[in-house]
């Protein structure tokens, strides 16, 4: 089938979610000639109207393509655009229409994506909490958060206890980390993982003190330690700490994502498929991390078509440590996008069997939410922090 038309549109509300750059979600309809429809989900954050155009302007590559030929014509872009591997708006809108074409193909075949790449190795995908301790200052605040997720059934979860700090971070500071990450890992137990977002946000020797004061309360995994650049910085902090490492939302390619399995630097991969090349390039990566030893754990904090393409994914990636999970921390009009078909029990995600992503779309919601791609405002809390923890507490 022929692919007639690629549309981006941007949703958005008044109803916000617990991280603001997650708050618009960027979707990708592709109707193909005979009429057939997909959808896929690109990365918003703080680009909302540049990745909106690169849409615009790699739908120009596959307008007239055969839907059913995603590596073709992910390399025929790949060709054409002399800087993909180096542009975060031509991958995400690749990646978005790459999404789309998969949920056209599912739906042709009356599968969902899991069997079109040799069936599941799991019925349920087990799902780590992220977003939910929006507003969360004082340790008592996260511990307070903390136990109340865990009653819902959830054996991990993943935070940042780092306030506002940026690059460095002084004695100040790691005591106030280390008193959240106490109070956490009193709330919740021994029995619950505790992952410790960085948001790669420090410098090398920043990044090794807060390892070495963090380290005795057993962390499932520090995320992004250093700055995602920093290669000389990740090798230092690798040399200096024992503690695992888990990266890879900024990846933009498959040939990016080896370089650091094959070096060394990461214990737990975090391909986001709607960055990464979407299906067709997600696919290769979980395989390159299993011939490694490396485990996946996909970034997933955006909205809910990149959700159900990744629980997609993680069915089938034998190496899964977890998933990311917002779903219960996105704005009610999120969950309704696809008539609420994804929710977490018990910690868990049941993988959907319909055709495509595994979700139907609800189009009233997109045509009530549908909205011109605008700037966001840029303050002092940045957008890639839950919201409302950017503070210090105390004297």
């Amino acid at each position: 089938m022929k692919i007639r038309e690629i549309e981006p549109i941007v949703l958005t509300s008044k109803e916000k979610g617990s991280a603001t750059w997650a708050s618009t979600m960027i979707i990708v309809r592709i109707i193909t000639e005979n009429g057939a429809v997909g959808y896929g989900e690109a990365v918003p954050t703080l680009r909302v109207i540049s990745v909106y155009n690169a849409i615009k302007q790699v739908a120009k590559g596959y307008i007239g393509k055969e839907v059913e030929e995603v590596e073709k014509n992910y390399h025929e872009w790949y060709k054409q655009d002399f800087y993909l591997a180096r542009s975060f708006e031509s991958t995400t809108a690749v990646s978005a229409i790459d999404i789309a074409s998969w949920d056209i193909i599912g739906k042709e075949l009356g599968a969902p994506i899991y069997k079109l790449l040799g069936g599941k190795v799991r019925n349920r995908v087990p799902v780590y909490a992220n977003g939910w301790y929006q507003d969360c200052v004082t340790p008592e605040d996260f511990a307070e958060k903390a136990k109340e997720i865990v009653k819902t059934g959830y054996k991990a979860l993943k935070f940042d206890p780092f306030g506002p700090y940026y690059d460095w971070i002084d004695e100040r500071g790691l005591r106030e980390a280390e008193e959240r990450v106490r109070a956490v890992r009193e709330a919740v137990g021994n029995n619950v993982d505790i992952l410790i977002e960085h948001h790669g946000r420090f410098n090398a020797n920043s990044a090794i003190m807060i390892a070495k004061r963090l380290e005795k309360y057993n962390p499932g995994f520090m995320e992004e330690p250093v700055h995602h650049e920093d290669i000389i910085g990740l090798r230092k902090y690798r040399a200096n700490t024992h503690l695992r490492i888990a990266l890879g939302e900024r990846l933009l390619s498959e040939k990016e994502a080896a370089f650091y399995v094959e070096e060394g630097l990461v214990n737990i991969l975090q391909p986001d498929l709607t960055n990464i090349g979407g299906v067709t390039v997600g696919k290769s990566v979980i395989k390159i991390a299993e011939a490694n030893d490396v485990e996946v754990a996909f970034h997933n904090a955006f909205g809910s078509i990149q959700n159900a393409v990744e629980i997609q994914l993680s069915a089938v990636t034998q190496n899964l440590y977890l998933l990311e999970n917002f779903y219960d921390w996105f704005p009610q009009w999120k969950r309704d996008l696809v008539y609420n078909e994804t929710p977490v029990e018990g910690g868990h995600v049941k993988v959907p069997d319909k055709p495509g992503i595994g979700v139907s779309i609800n189009e009233k919601i997109i045509e009530q939410l549908r909205a011109e791609p605008i700037p966001l405002d840029v303050i002092e809390e940045p957008v890639w922090v839950v919201k409302g923890t950017w503070k210090n507490y105390g004297v």
